[in-house]
């Protein structure tokens, strides 16, 4: 039968299937799971999906909401009239008539993404932006009939020192009420000690914020207590911009050949933005359930709150978040902002511009208080953006003795290496390998992916942990295991334990002379692979397999890392570092010692290497809580040297030497005894 080539974003699951099966059926036999609560009766909606329209240059396909079957009106129940014009529908209906992009929002999706960026424990000083002052001031009378305004920019002078004060002009218009209303005693909301963007009548203590990672596969939020500095919860989810690439080049890509692509990314990102945000105040109100209610003859259901014993809940609005800070790489900056990214794509990569921003977020299209501001921190240069910046302010290398060296492993690779002498930062194309993306059976990190990864290196077997499941393979039945693919942590494991068990050789190729009943030539491709997971133990009916075309996309991605450290490190004239720190999600779950045998970066003391987490959340959360970290990051964003690593001469024969495992002539001392002797001194 004929084939369609069918992509699920934000999975990045993909592969070809019959046309005739659902999207549903498409998505089990390739491991996207979509909810389907009613067992595909067409009954209870969860199902819905968006069948995305225009050419993706990426995955060289072209879809369209005509590549599926003809609408049912069963689907009138579920999807609005806005929707359908949208490219929704339900995915027990469509059928796939042809080659689609399919993107599963949030809700429907049935094993949810497990983002791992929690804020860490920092030091950060208290200065928030946005501050709060109560005053108390006299009624006018015809002896003193002084504007309202002027009244309180009196009190806020004699009590608090701030003159020269402006107001924005929606708060402006709920000044009077809220001044009589609290019988002359007000609260008012200083932005920077310039403007009024809030009043409130009588005395209210507490004000709220809330810092955001847009990366380029997820989206982090930290919502704040800007008084008492607390992180109430952190908010994350897949960017949903992932259905148009999970790269920057792929979207810069599809705004040049989609016209309105821009524009379209952009509001993909705000309402990701808004959704973040609505979830963060959401969770200060009790949870809800709902409940069938006898009304008469008649059965209805109604949600009602279900409090936890004991615990208080603030109950805050949108209105109550006054401010907001943004760190995003260079492309995701110009994307939100809608500034024309064409430009960053290409030599030598021009920025539009590089220091901060403020700027209203009802401009911005982001629901949070009217008057509020939205601080964006700058960017480095093309391909080192506000993210990398947030990880310096967090880390603050540029105040230390010690040589650093910061890795920021994401779909885009980041590098800052220096101390407080010189900073220098370069940017490496690793590429969505290391999330899974462009592996046969990799996948993000939801129920199911495989996290760790164990090969015995004298039998070969493989022991591994999913998510979901606490028992490690080896305590427990095959059929409980349900494994679907590979997420970012068990790849960077995977290279490693081949390499050390010596089922590939240094030069990443699989080691034929082995005799392991895992190791296989693909009946179909006739490609050789390795098999990490049986299909008994599979939720998806199939082996899951590391072929010999995965291992070179995971290379092809440490390679750039490795390269990147070594250029850098020539360029600073210097043959060792005193610490290396990896950030990104990855810094949270990665095995140092798989780190430095697999080389992605040159070798160290393991006692050097450090995880510090989501960095660059850390560092969005730093400029919310102290304004003054906002003008450290524009100093350091202009004050550390960003090179390019592909104009240096030799830089195809650095990244070719970098691809073998850990490479092909440097040598790693700190490995012996780590990985056996005949593995790391072959030839």
């Amino acid at each position: 039968m004929e084939k369609a080539k069918v992509i699920f974003q934000p999975s990045g699951r993909r592969g070809e299937v019959e046309r005739g099966l659902t999207v549903i059926e498409a998505s089990r036999e390739l491991g996207a799971d979509i909810e389907a609560l009613c067992g595909e009766k067409k009954v209870c909606g969860k199902c819905k999906v968006r069948i995305e329209k225009g050419f993706f240059e990426k995955y060289g396909i072209e879809s369209d909401p005509s590549h599926v079957s003809p609408w049912q009106e069963e689907e009138e129940k579920f999807v609005t009239d806005e929707e359908r014009e949208a490219g929704f529908r339900l995915g027990c209906c469509a059928k796939l008539e042809g080659d689609a992009l399919i993107f599963v929002p949030e809700e429907s999706r049935a094993g949810k993404q497990v983002v791992s960026k929690a804020a860490r424990d920092i030091h950060i000083d208290h200065n928030p932006a946005v501050k709060r002052y109560t005053v108390e001031v006299t009624a006018p009378t015809f002896e003193d009939p002084t504007a309202d305004f002027e009244r309180i920019c009196d009190a806020l002078y004699r009590e608090h020192g701030l003159q020269d004060l402006n107001i924005d002009f929606f708060t402006l218009r709920e000044l009077p009420n809220a001044l009589r209303d609290g019988k002359w005693k007000i609260t008012v909301s200083v932005w920077m000690d310039r403007e009024v963007i809030r009043v409130l009548p009588g005395e209210v203590e507490d004000c709220y914020g809330i810092a955001i990672d847009i990366g380029t596969t997820t989206v982090a939020g930290y919502f704040c207590n800007l008084n008492t500095m607390e992180v109430l919860g952190t908010e994350s989810m897949m960017n949903p911009q992932c259905k148009y690439g999970e790269d920057v080049m792929s979207r810069i890509t599809y705004h040049m050949m989609n016209p309105g692509g821009l524009e379209k990314m952009s509001r993909d990102i705000i309402e990701g933005l808004n959704t973040i945000i609505r979830q963060a105040v959401e969770s200060t109100h009790p949870p809800k359930k709902k409940v069938k209610k006898k009304d008469g003859d008649e059965k209805t259901e109604e949600w009602v709150e279900t409090p936890e014993e004991g615990k208080e809940y603030v109950r805050l609005t949108l209105d109550d978040v006054e401010d907001i800070t943004l760190v995003c790489n260079t492309a995701m900056h110009h994307i939100l902002l809608q500034l024309d990214p064409e430009h960053v794509g290409l030599a030598p990569f021009p920025p539009v511009n590089h220091r901060g921003l403020d700027i209203k977020t009802r401009d911005l299209g982001i629901a949070i208080n009217k008057g509020a501001y939205a601080h964006v921190l700058p960017n480095e240069a093309g391909f080192v953006g506000a993210d990398n910046v947030g990880v310096l302010i967090a880390e603050e290398p540029y105040k230390s003795d010690e040589i650093q060296l910061i890795i920021d492993i994401g779909t885009n690779g980041e590098l800052v290496l220096g101390n407080k002498e010189k900073l220098i930062s370069s940017s490496c194309a690793t590429g969505p390998a290391m999330e899974g993306a462009q592996l046969t059976f990799g996948m993000r990190a939801a129920p199911g992916a495989i996290e760790r990864i164990k090969i015995d290196p004298e039998t070969h077997e493989v022991d591994y942990k999913v998510i979901g499941r606490d028992a490690w393979r080896s305590f427990s039945k095959p059929e409980e295991m349900k494994t679907k693919g590979i997420c970012g942590s068990g790849i960077l494991d995977v290279l490693a334990e081949l390499y050390s068990s010596g089922v590939v050789l240094k030069s990443g190729r699989f080691n034929t002379e082995q005799k392991s009943e895992r190791f296989r030539k693909n009946p179909n491709n006739k490609q050789p692979e390795f098999v990490i997971a049986w299909k008994d133990e599979t939720s998806i009916g199939k082996d899951v397999v590391i072929a010999q075309k995965d291992i070179r996309q995971i290379q092809l991605a440490k390679g750039a890392l490795y390269c990147g450290c070594k250029l850098m490190m020539r360029r600073m004239g210097i043959e060792k570092v005193d610490t290396v720190k990896i950030a990104g999600a990855f810094g949270t779950h990665v095995d140092r010692e798989k780190a430095l045998t697999m080389g992605l970066f040159p070798d160290c003391e393991i006692e050097k290497i450090q995880s510090v987490g989501n960095a660059a959340g850390d560092g969005a959360r730093a400029a919310l809580l102290n304004r003054e970290k906002r003008e450290e990051a524009n100093w350091v964003s202009r004050n550390v040297e960003y090179i390019e690593l592909t104009v240096e001469e030799d830089f195809q024969q650095q990244f070719m030497e970098a691809m073998q495992i850990p490479h092909m002539k440097d040598t790693f001392p700190h490995l012996e005894g780590i990985v056996p002797e005949e593995v790391l001194n072959q030839k």
